[in-house]
């Protein structure tokens, strides 16, 4: 943490950098979350680049995870699953004392949408959300939530999140661990909207239903939408600091990522 200007400098996109390495497919249903069975050290040497390049917080390799595509894609049991959940917490913290000597690095878990499980774009529209209670929606996230928090993670980090259902139903799911802190991350469809339709300026004010959230913002989200969706939210800056990760600015498509 810069202690001066009191902000944090976050890590990079796991899976990005692994296609980038031709470690995997970007067509890959796991994306960069297979290589935690298959070539965990892969893994962990990205870790390493960012917490060298000075990233404070770094985020555990299990966005696109859930017991259900592991299972499926790896032909392995749950239990397994659950494990390898835990062992993206293991590798990040084995890449902090491995390079850190001289100051605080933070592993968060990584916790993406339902959708980003789905594999048919259902995290840029939140559409699934119209159809699911929250009780459904914080049964799907839990099995991730807890292997990650009795890992150790320092904290979860709630990203891409499309809609408000979605990040109610994180909210009220982190309630069951009181000890633990996260940050809630949207995706953001314009200038003024979160992907489902909900205006970010209403969005980034869920973050105040729990004092176990920390910080609110936006990611996955063009940049030139960046500045516009930050100002429509100026006045929950008294109670919650921004988190905003950098984006390319390229389109997604299911078959070309």
């Amino acid at each position: 943490m810069n202690a001066e200007l009191k902000y944090y400098v976050l890590d990079g996109g796991m899976g990005a950098e692994l296609i980038q390495r031709g470690e995997v497919e970007s067509t890959d249903p796991l994306w960069g979350t297979r290589l935690l069975m298959n070539k965990p050290d892969a893994v962990k040497q990205v870790h390493k680049m960012w917490i060298e390049a000075g990233s404070d917080i770094i985020e555990t390799n299990s966005y696109q995870v859930s017991t259900e595509l592991l299972c499926k894609n790896l032909s392995i049991s749950k239990d397994i699953a659950i494990s390898l959940m835990k062992c993206s917490v293991s590798l990040a913290k084995q890449a902090v004392e491995e390079v850190n000597r001289d100051r605080e690095v933070l592993v968060a878990g990584a916790v993406g949408p339902f959708g980003a499980c789905q594999c048919d774009l259902s995290e840029y529209s939140g559409y699934y959300v119209d159809t699911m209670t929250l009780e459904q929606l914080k049964d799907w996230h839990r099995p991730r939530v807890e292997a990650l928090i009795k890992a150790g993670a320092d904290l979860l980090a709630f990203e891409t999140i499309p809609a408000i259902k979605e990040a109610e139903a994180l909210i009220s799911l982190l309630q069951e661990f009181p000890d633990t802190k996260a940050w809630l991350s949207y995706s953001c469809k314009d200038g003024q909207h979160i992907c489902h339709g909900e205006r970010f300026s209403e969005a980034v004010e869920v973050s105040l239903i729990s004092d176990q959230i920390v910080a609110v913002g936006l990611n996955c989200t063009y940049p030139q939408h960046v500045e516009q969706l930050l100002l429509s939210a100026q006045h929950i800056r008294a109670h919650r600091p921004f988190v905003v990760y950098p984006n390319s600015g390229k389109e997604w498509t299911s078959d070309k990522r």
